[in-house]
């Protein structure tokens, strides 16, 4: 049934994206979306005048987004978000937006026909991403192009400062730079149609502690200005018209999650470390340099995955390696106690760029990407691994290769890096002669040789979402084999201990970075396996923090032993559950908040 049949009576539940944690209970203030536009074809003797009309708005939009950010450069709880601004900033310069729109208008569609077409094409570019991070990227052309097509329409920019009473913003997309102008003593949480977890204005609005559902198709459609609603941004669940018993219920909720929140505040500064002295560093997965807020917040220890497709994304040209450099010590700086594993270049295949001119492909997730592509795009790969090693002597930086599948191609990768080195050398540039060089095992070939692998490197680090997919044959996007994307299989489970055992016969680290490694269910369970680090989205660390100090190693290795002889799915869930209500009834014997 589609959301906007619904009928809306008391107690009426709706479930979206929750990107935010925390409960509101309140009244909507409904944000009005983009107006109407006048999309038509026009004249040849109107092309001018419809190219400075474009251009007009271009002025207009980078006029209005320099202004939020000297705004945004006195709030200091919000200076690390303004790389945000300045990527919207940069788009506004872009070629494929610029020039493609200008074309557009040479072929006599006027400026808001024209930039809705461009803006179409490189949404088209965007979707054909599989990897959430990257494909989430696409929020931030749609940022721009709402608001060049705002300009266009001569609608007045919206401004969630202006907001005068306590409410929660009900809107169909909000921008970075309006969640930025939030008032936060009046919004208390927000809800929109569109958004994923990894959009920027999610990652805001973690980072500002605002309750928040995104998703959630049209629920514009279905609120009113003032309706009493409820919503809870740990589970993505809204409840429209709650009735007495419902709005106390979740006030009851409310106390449970602050009371949480203050528990593991008091952990905060402690270890990761179980009961019978076991340290698992906990860090983060990290894209972008402004999320390092969020990791320092929850206290990540560093970063187990610092993915840098976006430094290639959405730009006519790759990034120089001066541009990298610069960025991997801004990285460096904020975390500079702890280490930083930077994952070379993990595209092609799902993660499509055509400015790197890669082929259409009747299978690209088996294809040209990963390593595979930089060791066939050599000078790309060269700059890249030149601007890591000059990060290392700034910083404890770790360097990880992607998809390795055998022994040849990750000697290919520490030849490739070795050059590099000498040529640092030959430069007087300076570079750690230590840094430590990873893989992430991710293919069932890295799996079935990890020991052959291990002798080649300091540390694994398994990737689990690509690994469980090519260990199933399930692509997790399709829609009529994705229930068979199944992190408790047995087969996984048994790839898991196959790899932690060849790490740890033969010395090496080795860390888990999916999204398993995020998962409180499943941390006495990694522990057993033997995983010493445990990378995640930041605001999991506390979660997980919390079951580790609960738990011996002991206790882990018992349970694995039991999974190990289980036949199906459901019975390594049922065991799992099982266990961890038995050992830890208070966290796992009431529903997890």
């Amino acid at each position: 049934m589609a959301l906007a049949k619904i009928e809306i009576t008391q107690d009426t539940y709706l479930v979206g994206i929750g990107v935010s944690p925390g409960i509101s209970i309140g009244e909507v203030c409904l944000l009005a979306s983009r107006p109407a536009i006048d999309a038509a074809e026009i004249s040849p003797d109107l092309v001018d005048t419809e190219l400075q009309r474009f251009r007009s708005a271009l002025n207009q939009a980078r006029e209005q987004l320099n202004n939020i950010k000297r705004a945004v450069s006195k709030q200091e709880h919000l200076r690390e978000h303004l790389y945000i601004l300045e990527t919207h900033l940069l788009i506004l310069d872009d070629d494929m937006l610029v020039k493609g729109t200008e074309q557009a208008i040479r072929k006599l569609l006027n400026a808001e026909a024209a930039l809705s077409r461009t803006l179409d094409k490189l949404r088209a570019l965007f979707d054909n991403i599989e990897d959430e991070y990257l494909r989430e990227r696409r929020s931030d052309v749609d940022a721009v192009g709402d608001r060049l097509l705002r300009i266009l329409a001569g609608a007045s920019e919206r401004s969630l400062g202006q907001i005068g009473r306590r409410s929660l913003v009900v809107a169909h997309d909000l921008s970075p730079a309006e969640t930025m102008q939030m008032d936060r003593s009046n919004i208390l949480g927000f809800l929109t149609d569109k958004g994923g977890r990894t959009s920027h204005t999610a990652i805001l609005a973690r980072s500002l502690d605002i309750p928040a559902i995104v998703g959630l198709e049209n629920i514009t459609a279905l609120v009113t200005e003032r309706m009493p609603i409820i919503i809870d941004g740990s589970s993505g669940v809204v409840v429209l018209n709650p009735s007495p018993a419902t709005v106390q219920e979740y006030r009851n909720r409310k106390q449970s999650f602050e009371d949480l929140e203050r528990e593991l505040e008091r952990l905060r500064e402690l270890p990761g470390r179980t009961t019978d002295n076991c340290t698992i560093a906990l860090r983060g997965n990290l894209e972008l340099p402004g999320e390092f807020a969020l990791a320092c917040k929850h206290a990540a220890e560093g970063v187990g995955l610092f993915r840098t497709e976006f430094l290639y994304l959405g730009r006519s040209t790759p990034p120089s390696e001066e541009e990298q450099f610069q960025t991997y010590c801004q990285v460096l700086q904020i975390m500079p106690e702890h280490p930083v594993t930077i994952r070379t270049l993990d595209i092609g295949g799902d993660k499509f760029v055509p400015e790197l001119n890669l082929a259409d492909e009747c299978n690209p997730a088996m294809g040209l990407r990963a390593i595979r592509f930089s060791l066939r795009e050599v000078t790309l790969f060269r700059i890249q691994l030149r601007a890591i090693l000059r990060a290392s002597h700034y910083g404890k930086v770790r360097i990880m290769f992607p998809m390795i599948s055998g022994v040849a191609e990750i000697r290919a990768c520490k030849r490739m890096l070795r050059d590099a080195a000498v040529e640092l050398e030959q430069e007087g540039l300076k570079y750690d002669p230590d840094l430590e060089v990873g893989i992430m095992v991710e293919t069932p070939s890295a799996v079935l040789i990890a020991p052959l692998l291990a002798r080649e490197v300091d540390f694994f680090s398994v990737g689990t979402n690509d690994l469980i997919q090519y260990c199933l044959a399930v692509d997790r996007g399709n829609e009529y084999v994705a229930y068979l994307y199944d992190p408790l299989h047995p087969a996984i489970l048994r790839a898991l201990k196959a790899t932690c055992d060849a790490a740890n016969n033969a010395g090496i680290h080795v860390c888990i970075c999916g999204e398993m490694a995020g998962e409180p269910l499943y941390a006495m369970v990694l522990v057993g396996l033997g995983f010493h680090e445990l990378s995640m989205n930041p605001s999991c660390v506390p979660r997980v923090k919390r079951v580790l100090r609960q738990v011996s190693r002991r206790d882990g290795e018992l349970l694995v032993e039991k999974l190990l002889q289980l036949a199906t799915s459901k019975e390594v869930s049922c065991q799992i559950d099982e266990d961890m209500r038995k050992l830890l009834p208070d966290i796992f014997d009431r529903p997890i908040i």
